[in-house]
C-alpha cells in the first residue's frame, strides 16, 4: 500500500467532511493517507460525529510541545544541499511585507523541517496538501530540505485568497488538482510559467450512499410555514446577510418563511455570528431566522430532509459541497450564480441560479417555487441525478491517485497491486494497467 501524508490546515473543520470522505476513497484505491495538520480547530467548529476520531488520527505541527530541538535537528540533517535549497526558497519567496513577512517565511521553513521529520518517521513517499496557502509553503520547504515531493489541491474561490508566493509553491509541486474549470483558467492565466506538468480537474463530491432522503420531498402544506435551510461557515463571503433579507422580503409577500443557517464563524461564535444575530434582531426576524452554529452532518441532513428549499447567497464559491449535498437530497435548490456553481447547475433544469447580492430576485424565485409545486418537484428529482453523474466523492480521490501514479516512482504498481488483491478477494479478474 502506498503511504502518503494528507495535509489539511486546522483539521477537522466544519467544512471538511468531503476531505474525510476523500481519504476513505483513497484507501479503497490502495493509498494510505495519514492525516497531518497545522493545528487543531477551535472546539466550537469541530462538531462532526467523526471529529474526535479524526483528531486522534491527526499529527499536528503546532503547538510544538518541546519539539523545537527535533525540528532544528531535522534541519541540520538536511545537509548543505538541503540548507541551500531551503534557505534560498525562504529568502526569495514572494511576501506581502518587509522584515516581519520575511521572518514569517523563515518560520514556515522551520515548520517545513518539522513536516520533513514526521514524513521520514512515518515513511511517507509523498505529501498531498489540501490548501495553496501556508500549508503549501510548509510542504514546499519540506521538499526543498530533502523531504518527500508534494502536490496541491486548489479549492478556490480565488487564487489570491491563498496569499503570496504562489509561483514558487506551484513550480515545485509534483502535480495539482483543481476543483473547477473556472479555477483552472485562473491558474493558466496567472501561473502559466509555474504550473506543474500534471494538473487534473476534479470537483469535490459527496457520498451518495450516505446522503439520501428518508421520504420523498413535499411542498409546504397550505397555511404551513415555508422552511428554508442553508449551510455554510459564517463569513461575509457566504452572503448570509442577503439571505436574511430574502426572508424578510418573502414575509412581506405574505409567505411565512422560516430560515435555519447551519455553520459557525472562524472564532467559534464570537465573530461574524454576532453581526448576523444583531442583523436578525434589527430586521425583527428573531422568530423567523435561526443560527444553528456548528452542527453535525446528521443535523445538517435532518435540516435538509425537513426543509422545503435550500438556499445559499454566496458572493463567491469554488464549487460548493453544501449545494451538492442539498441536490443529492432531492430538494429544490436556489443559489447564486458565482464561481463554479454554473458548472454544477443548469438553471431551471436541476436547480435555480440567481445573481449575487440580489435578495429580491432570490425571494421572487423562491416564491415561484411555492406557487408551482410541480416545477419544484421536477427540480428536486433532477438535482440528485445531476450530482450522481459528475460529483460523487470518488472523483477527487481518483484525480489524486492519478497524479501519484504519474509522479511518484512505484506508485502505480502499488495501487495496481492493491486493486488486484481486492479483486482476488472478490473473485474478479482485473487487467493490468497500460504502460
Amino acid at each position: 500500500m502506498l503511504r502518503i501524508g494528507f495535509f489539511i490546515p486546522e483539521f477537522p473543520g466544519q467544512t471538511h467532511i468531503f476531505l474525510w470522505r476523500e481519504r476513505q476513497a483513497l484507501a479503497e484505491l490502495g493509498i494510505d493517507a495519514d492525516l497531518v495538520s497545522t493545528r487543531p480547530p477551535p472546539r466550537a467548529v469541530a462538531s462532526h460525529s467523526w471529529a474526535a476520531e479524526a483528531q486522534a488520527r491527526t499529527r499536528y505541527l503546532l503547538p510544538l510541545r518541546g519539539e523545537g530541538l527535533g525540528m532544528a535537528t531535522e534541519f541540520l540533517r538536511s545537509g548543505p544541499l538541503g540548507w541551500a535549497r531551503g534557505l534560498t526558497a525562504a529568502l526569495t519567496a514572494q511576501t506581502s511585507g518587509g522584515v516581519k513577512a520575511r521572518a514569517r517565511m523563515l518560520a514556515l521553513l522551520g515548520m517545513g523541517a518539522r513536516l520533513k521529520r514526521i514524513a521520514r518517521e512515518q515513511g511517507w513517499r509523498h505529501v498531498h496538501v489540501h490548501s495553496c496557502a501556508d500549508s503549501a509553503n510548509i510542504a514546499m520547504f519540506a521538499e526543498r530540505l530533502g523531504g518527500p515531493g508534494y502536490s496541491l489541491t486548489l479549492h478556490g474561490p480565488t487564487l489570491e485568497g491563498y496569499g503570496p508566493n504562489q509561483p514558487q509553491k506551484w513550480r515545485h509541486a509534483r502535480f495539482a488538482t483543481i476543483i473547477s474549470r473556472l479555477l483552472a483558467g485562473v491558474v493558466d492565466r496567472e501561473l502559466a510559467g509555474s504550473k506543474p506538468r500534471i494538473i487534473n480537474i476534479a470537483p469535490m463530491g459527496v457520498d451518495l450512499d450516505q446522503i439520501r432522503r428518508a421520504a420523498p420531498w413535499q411542498p409546504p402544506a397550505p397555511g404551513a410555514p415555508l422552511r428554508i435551510f442553508s449551510c455554510g461557515r459564517l463569513n461575509a463571503v457566504k452572503g448570509h446577510d442577503h439571505l436574511i433579507e430574502t426572508v424578510r422580503l418573502l414575509r412581506e409577500q405574505g409567505i411565512d418563511a422560516r430560515l435555519e443557517i447551519a455553520g459557525e464563524d472562524e472564532q467559534g461564535g464570537s465573530g461574524y455570528h454576532r453581526y448576523l444575530a444583531a442583523l436578525i434582531a434589527e430586521k425583527g426576524l428573531g422568530d423567523a431566522v435561526t443560527l444553528l452554529g456548528a452542527v453535525s452532518e446528521d443535523r445538517v441532513r435532518e435540516g435538509l430532509e425537513h426543509a422545503h428549499v435550500f438556499a445559499l447567497a454566496s458572493l463567491n464559491e469554488g464549487i460548493s459541497v453544501a449545494i451538492m449535498e442539498a441536490m443529492a437530497m432531492e430538494m429544490p435548490v436556489v443559489v447564486t450564480d458565482v464561481g463554479g456553481n454554473h458548472e454544477l447547475i443548469t438553471s431551471g433544469r436541476d436547480a435555480i441560479l440567481v445573481p449575487p447580492e440580489a435578495p429580491g430576485v432570490m425571494a421572487d424565485e423562491i416564491a415561484r417555487l411555492v406557487a408551482d409545486p410541480d416545477h419544484a418537484r421536477a427540480l428536486a428529482q433532477a438535482s440528485r441525478a445531476r450530482v450522481a453523474a459528475d460529483f460523487h466523492h470518488r472523483r477527487s480521490a481518483e484525480a489524486v491517485a492519478d497524479g501519484l501514479a504519474q509522479s511518484v516512482p512505484g506508485a502505480a504498481e502499488a495501487v495496481q497491486a492493491e486493486i488486484r488483491a481486492l479483486a482476488d478477494w472478490l473473485g474478479l479478474e482485473v487487467a493490468d494497467a497500460e504502460d
